[in-house]
């Protein structure tokens, strides 16, 4: 088993899911997709986590990102459990919940850790590109609830930061300053990327207002 690397092209695959078949990369199309990983249906960390992602959903539609999720249950289980999500989160489930279970996405996107457990998959993010690229994953334990803010704010960063010559530094947020990349050395570009004007630091850490705010 290859472990996936950032800059990897994320592996496809067809699969069944609460919505219907899926086929990962025709499902995914032009979009930005937050694939996230389950140990098991009726857990009591992943049902806050799915009532977050359904509750979120203006957010990541204004992100041009599409929600999956992946459970090793089978489907039959993964409807009850949508009952139960709706119910205590307060929320609908409105994306895909992969079901399973034979393993085939845990096992392409390397989600079963035997050191942690030797049948649960572990708490896996993956965010991946409009090509279908890997830009970043995460990896929890079962015990630790996923922060929605951080994957939204990771996807900021990595849409802005495709978009300018930009990188966003410790604790950046949405309209924060940013960073000018090191390898921006003509003054006439930086005048003309950067309009409002830069402070620099040092000659390598370079402030700036968010260039698209």
């Amino acid at each position: 088993m290859t472990t996936l690397r950032l800059g990897d092209t994320a592996p496809d695959f067809t699969q069944d899911s609460t919505a219907g078949p899926i086929q990962f990369h025709q499902w995914a199309g032009n979009s930005w997709v937050v694939l996230f990983s389950h140990p098991a249906d009726f857990t009591p960390v992943c049902t806050t986590e799915l009532g977050k992602t359904a509750a979120l959903a203006s957010e990541f539609a204004k992100r041009g990102v599409k929600p999956i999720a992946v459970s090793v249950d089978p489907l039959d289980s993964h409807a009850k459990w949508v009952n139960d999500i709706n119910e205590t989160q307060n929320t609908t489930v409105n994306f895909p919940i992969l079901a399973d279970a034979d393993k085939k996405v845990a096992g392409l996107y390397d989600m079963i850790h035997p050191n942690a457990s030797t049948t649960a998959t572990v708490r896996s993010v993956f965010i991946i590109d409009p090509k279908k690229v890997i830009r970043t994953t995460f990896t929890y334990p079962a015990s630790t609830g996923r922060n929605f803010d951080e994957i939204l704010r990771v996807i900021d960063s990595l849409q802005l930061t495709d978009s300018h010559k930009v990188a966003t530094p410790a604790n950046w947020k949405d309209g924060d300053d940013v960073v000018i990349v090191p390898s921006l050395q003509d003054p006439a570009e930086l005048a003309q990327r950067f309009p409002k004007g830069f402070k620099a630091v040092r000659p390598y850490l370079r402030l700036t207002p968010q260039p698209n705010k």
